[in-house]
């Protein structure tokens, strides 16, 4: 199977955007890198420094250890730039942030967020993995793929996630990737929340609807080669 390597926004992302696919297939040649940490957003920009704070953030990043251990998954890079605030870093440091980790892991497929998503941390690290990704710069990319993220893709209303790609689930691919979640203890919510276990379960049946299956994960093609 092909390498691959997903580039999320901030622990969480990975399992919500693509933990379907990731109980389905393992996580055997796939690393996990999050650009930012997803605590510090909680409090005020005088305190991110704090120790209380960098103790949650690693406590955080202590979850998502044990969330991909789930699939097998040992090849995780935390970046730890503060959450909710990648549009004060230059931009730049991201692209190579990004561009470096495709020239050490060499993947064959990207997954990264999806264009259009209500979180701005999601359309930052959207915009540098399309320029770390540009076609000709690494000759072993062959795919370029989009996900998204419950209760943030799907809450914008002018453009809005387009998939054309299904990935078939079973239930025991939907259970598994909801016991993953746990893990995150304060990202599960009562239904009806996307980010319940009914809301999990219903968002896998209306893709599986669209694309005449029980269940499925939608991923959008940025691009493919084919060779």
């Amino acid at each position: 199977m092909d390498k691959i390597l997903i580039i999320a926004a901030h622990p969480d992302d990975e399992i919500l955007g693509c933990g379907g696919f990731l109980a389905k297939y393992g996580g055997e040649g796939t690393r996990v890198v999050f650009v930012a940490e997803g605590t510090s957003c909680r409090f005020n920009s005088d305190e991110i420094n704090d120790k209380h704070v960098t103790n949650k953030i690693a406590e955080r990043n202590g979850f998502c250890v044990k969330s991909l251990s789930t699939f097998g998954i040992t090849d995780i890079k935390f970046y730890n730039y503060p959450c909710g605030r990648l549009d004060v870093i230059p931009i730049i440091d991201i692209n190579k942030l990004i561009e470096s980790e495709i020239y050490d892991f060499k993947p064959q497929t990207v997954l990264t967020h999806a264009e259009f998503d209500n979180n701005n941390d999601h359309r930052i690290v959207y915009r540098s993995t399309m320029m770390a990704t540009r076609p000709g710069v690494f000759k072993g990319l062959n795919k370029v793929i989009s996900y998204e993220v419950p209760s943030s893709t799907e809450w914008t209303f002018s453009d809005v996630f387009k998939p054309n790609l299904f990935e078939v689930l079973e239930q025991k691919h939907i259970e598994k990737k909801w016991e993953a979640l746990k893990c995150y203890e304060s990202e599960i919510f009562p239904y009806p929340h996307p980010r319940s276990y009914e809301g999990l379960m219903a968002l896998s049946r209306y893709r599986g609807i669209q694309a005449g299956v029980e269940f499925a994960e939608a991923y959008r093609i940025i691009r493919s080669i084919n060779k």
